[in-house]
């Protein structure tokens, strides 16, 4: 059920300078906002929302040893396997050669980032929002995987995520994806002999690389919302799952 304002929130906890970046789109995927931000601030925004879905950037809950306990079965000699140590999403997108950061069984032994994840996932929980899909529920969140939502959009891995061309291309899949987001081919009409050798660029055309992860974050939210049939959950319930706006993934990326 879509509620008349329903806003599509993604955040993505980076553990940088602002810890926060968040983005928001409307009802026509038109961008409301797009901004760096404390762990209270995103708070505020998010809970002054009439209705809201928020796709976040991070594990919502260290693993259950679901991959061990899989591995175990499967393995004909006793002992702990190598390399189990995340959760059963995790192990399932790196078998098709998306490679993501491993959960921890321990919340003490995860990454700062993925620590801040757990504490908004809290948070929104007690500001009242319920795991998506909740059926007519106006406030609902899920997790999702910014590299593995590119990787999904593209059909292949994409380029660095901190070079120009990396930022160049996912803001292009975005954009042509009909996300209200700045063309990112102004950028070559912007470019003229004179300010490629002199090295001015109009960098300011291209988001940085956690406002598209934000960004992709957003549009999860926005298909997870609208298009319920192209959402792709990985993973185990008990455990965390993570939502990709496609229908299905490719067998190797």
């Amino acid at each position: 059920m879509l509620f008349s304002h329903t806003s599509f929130i993604g955040i993505d906890p980076t553990a940088g300078r602002k810890p926060f970046t968040f983005a928001a789109l409307d009802a026509e995927c038109r961008l409301l906002a797009l901004d760096g931000c404390e762990l209270e601030e995103v708070l505020a925004f998010v809970g002054g929302q009439e209705a809201a879905t928020v796709a976040v950037n991070a594990p919502s809950a260290p693993n259950l040893g679901l991959v061990k306990k899989k591995l175990e079965a499967q393995s004909l000699t006793p002992g702990y396997p190598r390399g189990v140590d995340m959760r059963l999403a995790e192990h399932e997108l790196r078998q098709r050669g998306i490679l993501v950061s491993p959960t921890s069984a321990r919340a003490e032994s995860c990454p700062e980032w993925m620590q801040l994840g757990f504490i908004l996932y809290r948070k929104l929980a007690g500001m009242g929002f319920q795991p998506y899909p909740a059926a007519n529920a106006s406030h609902q969140w899920l997790e999702t995987h910014p590299h593995a939502a590119f990787c999904a959009l593209l059909g292949q891995s994409p380029l660095s995520k901190p070079s120009l061309e990396g930022r160049l291309q996912r803001q292009l899949a975005l954009y042509e994806l009909g996300v209200g987001i700045k063309d990112p081919m102004d950028f070559f009409e912007e470019i003229t002999r004179h300010r490629l050798v002199k090295g001015i660029l109009p960098l300011e055309v291209i988001y940085t690389p956690e406002q598209l992860d934000a960004l992709a974050a957003a549009y999860t939210a926005y298909v997870a919302a609208n298009k319920p049939e192209e959402i792709l959950f990985i993973g185990a319930k008990e455990e965390g799952r993570i939502a990709l706006p496609v229908g299905e993934l490719k067998e190797r990326y």
